[in-house]
């Protein structure tokens, strides 16, 4: 019997192809989906989301019914009510057609688990799955098949000596259908006399995992608790890792986060170690699905799942948004080295506080103006809302002006963003709390002559500025190396994820920059705010209503929406991979690989060519031969999820598509006892991914940026995380400044 309550996103490719086949007719078909379909608010697509499906006809390979089954199952749409919709529709034959798909999908329902055994004994590993009859099974170790491993049970022999982890995964299959279990390590250890032990008592040398992690299902605003306890001498440490990658500051027994969002969905495993071994957990899932109310309806006061309903001073946000903006490459200006490491190490930290981050890069006057309009479509009644900016900027008559890059030798008012104005249009929004940090110069600009208009702001109470410098002053960075970063972030970053009103927050940051003996006297934090409340950072979500928080979470996560990775099969007989990677939200990594080749070929590259002139494109570092070659100090904050023997590329100014990004792969190869190189073409279209959804670069380069919102057509899925920060040097041996 099939699962029922799987997500529509498990269907196969076959499946979903004969669905639109069905359903991309005028009759009974994607717009009655829709309209069935919207009776559960969650479900209802709005009529500029309708557009978007609808438009896809006009593409050669698109379908409006895809579309539709994207949206649905980006919002946790199950089996089991797409076919209730499509049987209200009188839709027999899609209905046919889906519980057949239901019953061939296959599911493990047993995985393999991780084990620590002693050298010589016999190790079991098991999966199970459930689907179509003639279900079959094959065990890999590593990337090679084991041998005769074609049943659901594994047997292990580990009679050879100890050395790393073996890592074992189960394929099971049904014709072209497959899934794959998770991976589990078996680690053979020595058997250790008392003699061996250098002094330890022999039932306590080494380690055991006495409680392992849990997998568990959460709804967004849920505690997520994870625990790994064990037991050794010396006493063990811990590591947390999410999908194989370490999670910043996690390093207890106990994984704890106050209140999920999407972002914490993944796989969860800790490595428990001491100074002579190491063991690692069991890998749980963690599935985080959107929180479900009846009929829609919205969070009521005293709602049983309201977080922490027995503190009645808590104080919440509605939401928490953050756009952070560095600008670093100037055109008539001198460049910067810190906001790249900056921005990043502040994304990683505001992602751990709940806040839903776009990071950008390197932006013109018109394309900063379009994104403060998006970030303003994502503030709301009682949200947080955070803007940092790092770059030249200026302060004339207490007004303070973000320079873009594209800023003239000598600019003014009118070449820059002004800060005041932003907060005003923050305030129209009925934010809960606006936080400005300006990580930028505060001289006067002698060629502005102009006295900033700005009006009166709304006295409301919860405006809170932190400048990285005093007026008149200038800020400064701390460079060894590639790794640059600010004064004011370097110590920023030890107080963001402190419990503290974020004015005592910054009293702490203002304090600890004062003990930098090189830039005492030239630079000092200033705190401005008219914070009225204790409102911190740290401060738990609570939503006011389900359609204002999804349409949110949408709106956000189509700036962050990677291209899927691809394989490209040439005639040749070559096939390449096609891998992507971020590094902000307007900067993305490509990268290709040869996965299979002919026998008679013997040397070949794939390297990508003819990409958009209106991208940031230096040839320099484009298909290079490893991550380090690209120029980027954040390298290895995604080079380890990348696969070896690739040729990387760094695209930046994502922002500025103005249509689908596409370009060419060519394929260069060489035959056995042929000196020459033969070359193969294949243009590839990927969409606009990232920031590119957002059409932050207008289409007429001569229309004058204007203040209002952009109402920008997207589709999206759930973003991923991209990484934590790198580690920072501070020694300061080259300083230079943010400004003028």
């Amino acid at each position: 019997m099939g699962d029922w309550s799987l997500s529509i996103s498990s269907l196969g490719e076959e499946v979903v192809a004969q669905l639109c086949e069905l359903l991309d007719t005028a009759s009974r078909g994607w717009r009655k989906l829709a309209e069935v379909a919207g009776a559960e608010k969650r479900f209802k697509c709005s009529e500029e989301e309708l557009e978007m499906c609808s438009l896809k006809v006009l593409e050669p390979l698109g379908s409006p019914t895809q579309s539709l089954l994207q949206l649905l199952a980006e919002r946790e749409c199950s089996l089991r009510y797409l076919w209730g919709c499509l049987h209200r529709m009188g839709h027999t034959q899609a209905c046919q057609l889906l519980n057949s798909a239901v019953h061939d999908v296959i599911r493990i329902t047993v995985q393999p688990e991780s084990q620590v055994v002693a050298e010589g004994t016999r190790v079991s590993l098991t999966c199970w799955a459930t689907g179509p009859p003639g279900l079959t099974y094959q065990w890999f170790c590593g990337k090679q098949e084991v041998p005769g491993a074609t049943a659901p049970e594994l047997m292990v022999d580990t009679a050879a000596p100890p050395g790393l982890p073996q890592w074992y995964i189960c394929r099971v299959s049904c014709g072209a259908a497959f899934a794959f279990s998770r991976w589990a390590h078996i680690q053979v250890e020595r058997s250790h006399s008392p003699e061996s032990a250098s002094g330890y008592c022999p039932s306590m040398a080494g380690l055991q995992i006495l409680q392992q992690p849990q997998p568990c299902r959460l709804a967004e605003g849920d505690p997520l608790v994870l625990e790994c306890r064990a037991l050794g001498n010396p006493p063990p440490q811990y590591q947390w890792f999410r999908n194989r990658r370490p999670v910043e500051g996690a390093r207890g027994p106990r994984l704890q986060v106050q209140l999920v969002t999407t972002a914490e969905r993944g796989t969860y495993s800790c490595r428990v170690f001491n100074l002579f071994h190491e063991l690692w957990s069991q890998e749980v899932d963690v599935e985080i699905g959107p929180r479900l109310f009846a009929s829609g309806a919205p969070w009521q006061e005293g709602d049983g799942d309201s977080p922490e309903p027995g503190n009645p001073n808590q104080l919440y946000a509605t939401d928490k948004v953050a756009l952070l903006v560095g600008n670093m490459h100037y055109l008539h200006h001198k460049d910067l080295r810190a906001p790249m490491v900056d921005v990043h190490a502040l994304s990683a930290l505001l992602r751990q506080l709940d806040f839903k981050v776009v990071s950008l890069l390197d932006l013109r006057r018109d394309e900063m103006q379009m994104a403060v309009d998006e970030f303003l479509l994502l503030l709301d009644k009682g949200v947080y809302g955070l803007l940092y900016y790092a770059g030249h900027g200026y302060e004339n008559f207490g007004t303070s002006f973000m320079v873009p890059i594209d800023a003239p030798g000598s600019y003014t008012s009118a070449h820059c963003l002004c800060v005041q104005h932003v907060l005003q249009r923050m305030q129209q929004r009925r934010t809960g709390l606006n936080i400005f940090l300006l990580d930028m110069c505060r001289k006067r600009n002698l060629n502005d002559d102009v006295l900033p208009q700005v009006g009166a702001l709304e006295v409301t109470a919860n405006i809170v500025f932190g400048y990285a410098t005093c007026a008149d002053a200038e800020a400064y960075e701390l460079s060894q190396g590639e790794l640059s970063n600010g004064v004011f972030v370097t110590f920023l970053k030890r107080w963001l994820l402190e419990d503290e009103k974020i004015t005592v927050l910054l009293d702490k940051v203002a304090e600890d920059m004062g003990t930098l003996e090189l830039t005492r006297g030239r630079q000092a934090l200033e705190l401005r705010s008219n914070l009225s409340e204790r409102r911190a950072l740290t401060d738990p979500i609570r939503s006011l209503g389900r359609a204002e928080t999804s349409a949110r979470n949408l709106q956000w996560a189509k700036a962050h929406v990677l291209p899927e990775s691809r394989h490209l099969c040439f005639d040749c007989g070559v096939t390449v991979q096609l891998g992507f990677a971020a590094e902000f939200s307007n900067i993305m990594i490509i990268y290709t690989r040869i996965l299979a080749a002919p026998g008679d070929i013997t040397e070949c590259m794939a390297k990508l060519t003819d990409l958009p002139e209106e991208l940031d494109v230096d040839l320099k570092y484009t298909n290079r031969e490893s991550p380090e070659e690209l120029g980027s100090p954040l390298v290895p904050t995604w080079s380890l999820a990348c696969p070896s023997c690739c040729l990387y590329s760094r695209l930046c100014g994502l922002q500025r598509l103005r249509q689908e990004l596409t370009f060419t792969v060519c394929l260069q190869f060489r035959y056995r006892g042929v000196a020459d190189f033969v070359e193969e073409r294949r243009a590839v279209s990927v969409g606009r991914p990232l920031i590119a959804k957002l059409n932050l670069s207008p289409q007429d380069p001569g229309t004058p940026p204007t203040s209002g919102g952009s109402g920008s057509p997207l589709s999206a899925s759930p973003p991923g995380s991209w990484g934590n920060s790198p580690e920072e040097n501070l020694s300061p041996e080259v300083h230079g400044s943010h400004g003028v």
